[in-house]
């Protein structure tokens, strides 16, 4: 049998003239609105009404009624008519859990606008610009592209960076500040979840350290990506939470951490930790997931955070997000001194960047 959809009157009109297809299955029909209309309007009893009449005419009454999201009134009408309501979440996430040529192939889509919107970034920032002008270009850029809804662009810079909150605020930027973002939308239905670090205008040695150790947990991770393992295999090698400074896995959940993306930001199979070791999932060709590393620098301030979407395909991993993340990039003008250009590696604070002699390192005349 085929769908049927119910939806605000004009829209289904429209979904009849436009989609042709549905025909009679675009229907006028509407729910609580998450609760909002009243309840003695009794929507959520003609809402469980309707469904109930298309189960028996088609001798399903007393059949399962698996339901995904629901609005628990809803649930409640159903329930009242007689009907035997289920968990159906899990049976749409098995049906996600890997994906076909066509979702790879629009998954890939999504991603190459955000490859695109960190070209504009890395373009546009620079001490002075926000956190907030940062996720304005993004959202810009996101919807010029054809994307269809951003869900949000977490943008986080400097302090803000370790310990990791998933927001963005209208904190400036600074000479020296990391600042790494999390982009998540949406192409024809089919999501992102996409992180990158950069600094502005130098790195300290402190930033470059934490950022190779986050490459290096992420690069060992992809490269045992292949068909016939599992989550576990993965995990089992990541640091634990006490060795970045967390006291348990539940405190630094989602640092370290792997998941599948499509139709929604989290699909199966799930990476980490607290869950992935006594609860393996076996990796599929065709699944897509993103895998997610974070490492706090040693001045005890900042952070490093690289995400990677990857596909499973039968000779190993493919990645599908292409902007540059095999080292630190450094964003904003590039400065010279009068002896010539300042260096990328030093410390925000200009006095710390003296050698032995006294004369600033990364110079002509500097020694150590």
């Amino acid at each position: 049998d085929e769908p049927i959809l119910w939806d605000f009157g004009s829209a289904a009109r429209h979904h009849q003239l436009y989609c042709p297809w549905l025909g009679d299955r675009s229907r006028a029909g509407i729910s609580t609105l998450r609760g909002a209309t009243p309840e003695g309007a009794g929507l959520a009893a003609d809402v469980a009404k309707k469904i109930r009449i298309e189960l028996e005419q088609r001798g399903l009454k007393d059949e399962p009624l698996g339901v995904d999201i629901v609005e628990p009134t809803v649930m409640f009408a159903l329930q009242a008519e007689g009907l035997n309501v289920v968990d159906g979440q899990q049976l749409m996430l098995e049906a996600r859990r890997v994906k076909t040529d066509d979702e790879i192939t629009l998954l890939n889509m999504a991603c190459a606008m955000v490859d695109a919107v960190y070209d504009e970034l890395y373009m546009m920032l620079r001490a002075g610009v926000r956190e907030s002008d940062a996720v304005a270009l993004a959202n810009k850029i996101l919807y010029e592209l054809g994307s269809e809804h951003v869900e949000g662009v977490n943008a986080i810079s400097g302090e803000r960076t370790n310990p990791h909150p998933h927001n963005y605020s209208d904190r400036l930027l600074r000479q020296g500040d990391p600042v790494y973002f999390d982009i998540l939308h949406s192409y024809m239905g089919y999501r992102t979840c996409y992180y990158r670090t950069m600094v502005i205008g130098s790195a300290s040695q402190s930033q470059i350290d934490a950022y190779k150790k986050c490459r290096e947990i992420l690069d060992i991770s992809i490269d045992k990506v292949k068909p016939g393992i599992t989550t576990a295999d993965i995990v089992k090698d990541w640091p634990k939470a006490q060795e970045f400074g967390f006291e348990n896995e539940e405190a630094a959940f989602a640092l370290q951490y792997g998941h599948g993306v499509g139709l929604s930001i989290w699909e199966k199979p799930i990476f980490s930790r607290l869950v992935s070791l006594d609860n393996p999932q076996e990796i599929e060709e065709n699944m897509v997931f993103a895998l997610e590393t974070f490492w706090p620098s040693a001045d005890g301030w900042s952070a490093a955070r690289i995400e990677e979407e990857v596909v499973v395909t039968r000779d190993g991993p493919e990645v599908i997000t292409r902007f540059p993340a095999e080292q630190l990039m450094v964003a904003g003008p590039r400065y010279y001194t009068a002896t010539g250009p300042l260096s990328t590696t030093r410390e925000a604070q200009s006095h710390l960047n003296r050698s032995a002699n006294g004369i600033p390192s990364g110079i002509a005349g500097a020694h150590s």
